[in-house]
């Protein structure tokens, strides 16, 4: 498959990610990338960056080294009401946001909580992607995850880097295979995300490839691959 972007990548300013934007921006270059998101994490992080740094993010250029840049965040759930850590202000500016619970920012809560804080973003029209909800840590209804995506046209992120033997979430390959069953069957969009921390896991899919393939999932419904029905999630 010939990818158009990657819509969740960090650099320095994140924290605990290895490459500069333009250095970022470089390798997307060298591997014929034509998009790439920069989606830093929102400053309830520990390490990432304060407020002011993404309500600057204006003064990057969105073309640079023959790549179009997307500048946005991961934005931190921090309750199980969807209350995220930038304001609605900030995320007006971004190109680009992604919602997701991390454990550094939210306690694991029940099945329910967990939901609804996900679906709460689905409703938020200033969030584009949930971003990586596959870790069992989290338990989540995904049937109802998915119709709310679906309601609100917002994208669901398979990410790379959940899918990795050593990577930091548990169970992702079972959730990734029913959440991606359901989003077959109900015509939902997803988004691919390397996650990538470093320059080199830029355009990275080989583990979602895998859990595509798994449950012959069809290419007419992944926003990477098209850039008109990627635009129609971010608008």
């Amino acid at each position: 498959m010939k990818y158009l972007i990657d819509t969740h990548t960090h650099t320095i300013a994140s924290g605990h990610a290895y490459n500069t934007i333009d250095e970022m921006t470089r390798h997307a270059n060298k591997i014929g990338l034509a998009n790439l998101a920069i989606t830093e994490h929102a400053p309830k992080m520990p390490g990432s960056s304060d407020k002011l740094y993404f309500y600057n993010l204006p003064i990057v250029p969105k073309e640079k080294y023959g790549v179009h840049r997307l500048m946005g965040c991961e934005l931190n759930i921090i309750d199980y009401n969807g209350k995220v850590d930038l304001s609605p202000k900030k995320l007006k500016k971004m190109d680009i946001v992604i919602a997701s619970l991390h454990l550094p920012c939210i306690k694991p809560g029940t099945i329910d909580e967990n939901t609804t804080a996900l679906v709460r973003c689905c409703e938020n029209p200033l969030i584009h992607i949930i971003g990586h909800p596959d870790d069992e840590r989290y338990p989540i209804h995904y049937e109802a995850l998915v119709e709310a995506a679906a309601k609100t046209h917002t994208l669901i992120e398979l990410n790379n880097t959940s899918l990795n033997a050593t990577g930091p979430r548990q169970g992702a390959y079972e959730n990734d295979i029913k959440l991606l069953k359901l989003c077959k069957e109900k015509n939902v969009c997803i988004c691919l995300g390397s996650d990538a921390h470093i320059e080199e896991s830029i355009g990275v899919f080989d583990n979602c490839e895998k859990v595509l393939n798994e449950v012959d999932f069809p290419e007419r419904l992944i926003a990477n691959l098209d850039m008109e029905l990627m635009k129609s999630y971010l608008t």
